[in-house]
């Protein structure tokens, strides 16, 4: 089935896709941050608790993914966009997207293809034991696989939305913020990596707020490594 968008779309400037998953809670916070002009996607992924309603009062374009997974509500996202730049950020009120704005940027001055957000944590419980080793053992594995010297994986990123189309992104799931920097650096883009705050999320975590959801995410993503180089490798700064 595909996603289909509630409300229309502008043709130009900048469209934050926000993956959702029962975040009426955090939904407020989150959209009176999206910076001025720009547009916010909400992708509502099977939500039961009114978070496409509320997101749609609160000015938000809705795009409704009924295929579950992280990566099936990102890719709709991207897809129902229409601006020249789209940035992704959890729904959760752990990132501020107005942080996003010197990630635009920086794409827009052509000093970097992909952007990514390094998350630091800030308040006890923002950001788990077990993810943070799951991620950090990914990050080696990135490493591993294509000469990245990043330090995260984390869901606040930019880029142009053609050329991330192009990318042919295949992954559902969790795999997927992986894959999208994986195809990036066999591409040749340039990726850069900026500290940004990590908050306690609002609600309970569907991924990595439990051993087994962290364990799942990193089997996910350690497929995704194993794809093969389709060109040159990514440099970082």
């Amino acid at each position: 089935m595909k996603a289909v968008t509630t409300s229309p779309s502008p043709q130009s400037g900048v469209d934050v896709v926000l993956p959702c998953l029962n975040e009426a809670a955090a939904l407020p916070w989150v959209l009176a941050r999206i910076p001025a002009a720009w547009r916010a996607v909400v992708v509502d992924n099977g939500s039961t608790d009114g978070s496409a309603d509320l997101a749609r009062e609160l000015g938000a374009t809705v795009v409704h993914e009924p295929r579950r997974g992280f990566g099936a509500a990102c890719h709709a996202g991207l897809t129902a966009a229409t601006a020249e730049i789209v940035c992704f950020c959890d729904c959760d009120a752990s990132l501020d997207p107005s942080l996003l704005v010197p990630f635009v940027a920086e794409i827009r001055a052509g000093a970097a293809d992909l952007v990514l957000g390094r998350r630091r944590p800030r308040g006890r419980g923002s950001w788990p034991v077990h993810a943070r080793a799951g991620n950090l053992a990914l990050a080696r594995l990135l490493r591993r696989r294509t000469g990245l010297t990043l330090h995260d994986l984390g869901p606040l990123r930019a880029a142009r939305r053609e050329p991330l189309l192009a990318l042919g992104l295949t992954d559902r799931r969790s795999g997927y913020p992986l894959q999208m920097v994986v195809r990036a650096a066999d591409a040749g883009w340039r990726i850069t990596e900026h500290d940004v705050p990590y908050l306690p999320r609002t609600g309970v975590s569907k991924v990595t707020g439990t051993w087994l959801g962290t364990w799942q995410a990193v089997r996910d993503m350690s497929s995704v490594l194993n794809e093969l180089p389709a060109h040159g490798g990514g440099t970082t700064r």
